[in-house]
């Protein structure tokens, strides 16, 4: 075949850290410490990027050897995105939610041998320390006492602090190498698995080509003149991809670090008036309660980015309807690097309209990059009429291919990435998940979308919280059990809330069960977890009530 004439040139972390220090050195990354908040120029981090990238070079960090974070969302952290892919190394952003058996075990399957650390996690780090066989070195970031993880290492590892290691660097006195655009750059462990987590490893080139695609029309493009704070943790798929995208294209990153209630948030908020944000629906249904009762400024905000779970219709209508705020559901998962799929509405529909959220409401349309399929139970792929209804597969070039460690070949089909989503797809190509494979209810032969009545019961005004699950049914196999979290004092029993619900989906969909709840547990990442509703059930935890 005939070949080009372009440049071999690599597609690396190094091609956004260097744009964005060349042409965005006055924007600034702003971290909040819940009274007052501290500010850095890109061009201050960048130097901090280079002496990090010595340091760890003198604590032995080789390219090709894994550097975990324990940390919130923060300027330091931003900095290790940077200096350990840049040198060749790989970071391995740790989920700090999850149980320390599980945290101990990706460590250790990952391999780390530094572990970066925010000074107040350090209790936590721990409980796991004695665990953690490959870990030689504890940088800590902050000058609070970390006594407690020192003992639990034992001698078994050096303690730095983070500003002292960058002190004694010179950011001279490194060169960045050349990283091929192929090899790792990150890795992140799946959250929410019934077994041990699943590592994914991000390349330099699936990174850079992530990038690029959040920023096209057809993403959530920032700009030189957005503020973004990322709600989402930056140890959950590389915070969906917003801490690179931002840097990319010069807008200000506002961390909200360990800071992530309600109140202090809207604090941030209105303190440092960002223009776009992105978290999971629990924290916007949080900020929307507390608004009720609180006076709020979110007169800055202009989209929102929600994804993770579900979003419930009603929660995108109150933030447009109270607030003006735009919001956009988008969707991915870690093995997604995430995002494939957003919501924007197709050409020739009036923004706020009503035509308009029917269309922000589905899950969203699939990204330059990424290709999706739906297929059937056989193996058939399903053609995209709206009807239709299978389990999504998907493939690109920042969709993981295989599992660190673990080949786990359920997962994939013939190149695609098996996604466990449940979705039918429009003509135009708009995804409408109606479950997960795990969660859809199977009653008498037909489906019922344990999503679609989540999502209809959150929109009454006495509840907070919903989760459906299937429970075994001696005529129908299957049928829902409505898990309902109340308002205070809130008055709506059982019947009220059938009643409601019947005036939205057909007769033999409503739940006969019906079981109120505190809370509805959380993943790591803050979905809901309904195998624990599930194992609550069956140990008969929870009070049903039927009718």
């Amino acid at each position: 075949m005939m070949q080009s004439t372009m440049q071999d040139f690599p597609l690396n972390v190094s091609m956004i850290f260097r744009h964005g220090r060349a042409l965005h050195g006055a924007s600034e990354i702003v971290t909040f410490e819940g009274d007052d908040s501290r500010h850095a120029t890109f061009a201050d981090v960048a130097e901090r990027v280079e002496r990090l990238a010595v340091g760890l070079r003198g604590l032995g960090i080789e390219p090709g050897d894994r550097v975990g974070t324990f940390m919130w969302n923060t300027q330091e952290h931003l900095e290790a995105y940077f200096a350990v892919p840049m040198q060749g190394a790989v970071l391995h952003t740790l989920n700090i939610r999850l149980f320390p058996e599980q945290l101990a075990y990706i460590v250790n399957h990952g391999g780390d041998r530094v572990v970066i650390v925010d000074d107040v996690l350090a209790p936590m780090l721990a409980r796991v320390a004695a665990e953690l066989d490959t870990v030689e070195c504890y940088v800590v970031v902050g000058d609070v006492d970390v006594t407690a993880l020192e003992e639990a290492a034992r001698d078994s590892a050096e303690f730095v602090r983070y500003d002292d290691l960058l002190a004694a660097a010179d950011p001279a006195a490194f060169d960045f190498p050349e990283v091929d655009e192929w090899a790792a750059a990150a890795m992140c462990y799946t959250s929410g698995t019934t077994g041990n987590p699943k590592g994914v490893v991000y390349s330099h080139r699936s990174t850079f080509m992530h990038t690029i695609g959040i920023q096209t029309g057809s993403g959530v493009p920032y700009t030189w003149n957005d503020r973004l704070l990322p709600i989402v943790p930056m140890f959950h798929a590389n915070a969906w991809g917003a801490p690179y995208a931002a840097w990319m294209a010069g807008a200000d990153l506002l961390m909200p670090g360990r800071f992530l209630q309600a109140e202090p948030l809207a604090k941030f908020i209105a303190n440092e008036r960002p223009t776009t944000t992105c978290a999971v629906p629990t924290i916007w249904a949080d900020l929307l309660r507390y608004s009720e009762d609180h006076e709020v400024d979110f007169s800055s905000l202009q989209r929102i980015m929600c994804g993770g779970a579900a979003v419930p219709r009603a929660l995108m209508e109150a933030f447009q309807e109270r607030f003006g705020i735009r919001m956009l559901q988008a969707w991915g998962m870690t093995e997604t690097s995430p995002v494939a799929a957003v919501s924007l509405p197709p050409r020739g529909v009036a923004l706020g309209t009503t035509e308009e959220m029917d269309w922000r409401s589905l899950t969203g349309r699939p990204l330059p990059g990424v290709e999706l399929r739906i297929v059937d139970d056989d193996g058939t792929v399903l053609p995209w009429d709206g009807q239709a209804v299978g389990e999504i597969q998907c493939r690109g070039s920042w969709i993981t291919g295989s599992y660190y460690g673990d080949p786990a070949p359920e997962k994939f089909d013939d190149g695609w990435l098996r996604t466990g989503d449940i979705a039918s797809v429009t003509p135009n190509g708009y995804v409408k998940i109606s479950d997960r494979s795990k969660d859809v209810i199977k009653s008498g032969g037909e489906w019922i979308s344990s999503v679609e009545l989540e999502g209809h019961l959150m929109a009454h005004p006495d509840v907070v919280e919903a989760a459906v699950i299937a429970v075994p049914d001696a005529r129908w196999d299957e049928r829902p059990l409505a898990c309902v979290v109340r308002r205070t004092d809130a008055g709506a029993s059982a019947s009220d809330l059938r009643e409601f619900l019947g005036t939205h989906v057909a007769k033999w969909q409503l739940p006969e069960r019906w079981t109120f709840i505190t809370e509805v547990p959380k993943t790591s990442v803050g979905k809901f977890d309904k195998k624990v509703l599930r194992a609550q059930y069956a140990d008969g935890e929870l009070v049903v009530e039927e009718l």
